[in-house]
């Protein structure tokens, strides 16, 4: 778990702060060089007012030159800028910088003049003739004294010494930046082990534990989110487990219970006449019972392969229209020697001569054939057993009662199930249990109902339903 979903989810919650982190302070960084530039140019206009105001009354011979180079030199050092005036043909008449006084009185504007007159501002970053040997900022202002062009201010301020100021913000933006992201791993690291990893591996552990046998394990998760919903949803898949382990262990043994009881029979009664222990005149009788019990294997053994083959989907149903009323009147046909032993009174009760529904007739036909059976089976002898069909919507409703003892409410849950009996000694060699289990797994296959009903006076029934024609 770790090396494999933990570390690509740290890995890529990792990136992706970092690239996030990375962005934003390279635009911070972008913005406040773009903010800091404008500052400084708003702070260089500012001041040339007060040197525009100064070079006019110089050139009208207001002030001396004493007084404009030392007005120069204050705010140079203010500003940390070389100005420099400019005539308006381009010659520079005061610097602020005594190293700089070589350029005095030549001309050191050309191109930029028609801008300038056009009262534009003109902004240069690089290398300045040969008088800076280091990249300046020049920042070069237009110099009007009633609308007329006087000449120029040029301020020239070290690029390096700017960005000195620059780089510290620069070392703040980005060591910030580090820490925010060395904080989020640690916080990732944290928070995925705890909402993620753990509960994850919790469940991987246990299903393994399930996967070895031990079926009663489940997974401790409260939590709310996605990973609570996924444990909620594995303990009922394994509660599901359970109780398939539980019913096959049930299911085992009760075919072994069902299967050993014939043939205990079956071997006592041979062995008895292959040994000599039972007469002679008697071996024709215990030979019957040792068939009976043959047959009652054979039924038990089609029961199992009929239910194994239904749930697995191996019967391909033929659906046909069917008159379920013709298969009705059939079935009773069949059980007449079995009704005249028990002298039952049948009644048949059809809404209509035909009812015809779109069904397997095979099917049907078992269905039908388990259903009354049953009934026969549990009714007492001069008892009644009624069979009646109707037709409700596009439904058409089938119902077997018989006026016998009702089950009680306790084992209702438990009536479809595989091997069920009444009898929890399981001595009753009338059925199988495998007959009710037979008929809701067709019912299904088919998408139909099937219910049981407890009648008040006495009796049970069972209905369940077709689709109409």
């Amino acid at each position: 778990m770790k090396k494999g979903l933990f570390s690509k989810l740290v890995a890529t919650f990792a990136a992706i702060i970092a690239v996030s982190f990375i962005m934003t302070a390279a635009f911070l960084s972008y913005w406040f060089e773009s903010y800091y530039f404008e500052q400084r140019k708003g702070q260089l206009i500012t001041e040339s007012q007060f040197i525009g105001t100064a070079a006019v009354q110089y050139l009208e011979g207001n002030i001396s030159s004493d007084k404009i180079n030392e007005t120069l030199t204050y705010i140079g050092n203010y500003l940390s800028a070389d100005i420099w005036l400019i005539d308006n043909y381009g010659y520079a008449y005061a610097v602020s910088d005594i190293d700089h006084k070589k350029i005095l009185y030549t001309q050191v504007l050309t191109k930029e003049l028609e801008d300038l007159r056009l009262g534009h501002t003109i902004e240069k970053r690089g290398i300045y003739g040969d008088i800076f040997k280091v990249p300046v900022h020049t920042f070069d202002i237009p110099i009007f004294s009633r609308g007329v062009f006087k000449g120029a201010i040029m301020m020239h301020t070290s690029v390096s010494e700017l960005k000195g100021t620059l780089i510290r913000v620069y070392e703040i933006i980005w060591i910030s930046a580090l820490f925010a992201i060395v904080i989020s791993c640690i916080v990732i690291y944290y928070f995925s082990q705890k909402i993620i990893v753990k509960p994850l591996a919790q469940i991987n552990y246990v299903a393994d534990k399930i996967s070895k046998g031990e079926v009663d394990k489940r997974v401790s998760i409260k939590s709310k989110d996605e990973i609570g919903v996924l444990a909620e949803s594995f303990n009922s898949m394994a509660d599901s487990l359970e109780e398939v382990e539980k019913n096959r262990r049930e299911f085992i043994s009760n075919v072994s219970h069902e299967i050993r009881s014939p043939i205990t029979s079956i071997k006592g009664f041979i062995g008895g006449i292959l040994d000599g222990v039972i007469p002679k005149e008697k071996e024709n009788y215990y030979l019957s019972i040792a068939y009976e019990e043959t047959q009652r294997l054979t039924r038990l053994v089609n029961d199992l392969l009929d239910l194994s083959a239904i749930e697995a989907g191996q019967f391909k149903l033929r659906i046909e229209e069917i008159d379920i009323n013709e298969i009705i009147r059939l079935c009773v046909i069949k059980f007449e020697q079995k009704i005249k032993e028990k002298n039952l009174k049948v009644d048949v009760l059809m809404q209509d001569d035909n009812l015809y529904v779109a069904a397997d007739r095979d099917r049907i036909n078992q269905v039908v054939t388990n259903l009354v059976d049953n009934a026969i089976k549990y009714v007492k002898k001069d008892g009644n057993v009624k069979i009646c069909t109707k037709s409700k919507g596009d439904k058409a409703l089938i119902s077997v009662f018989n006026d016998g003892p009702t089950i009680p409410e306790n084992d209702l849950k438990y009536i479809w199930n595989r091997f069920y009996k009444g009898d929890k000694s399981r001595t009753s060699k009338i059925s199988t249990g495998l007959g009710l289990s037979i008929v809701r797994s067709i019912l299904t296959q088919l998408g139909e109902d099937i219910w049981i009903e407890n009648k008040e006076s006495q009796g049970v029934m069972f209905t369940f339903t077709l689709k109409r024609i």
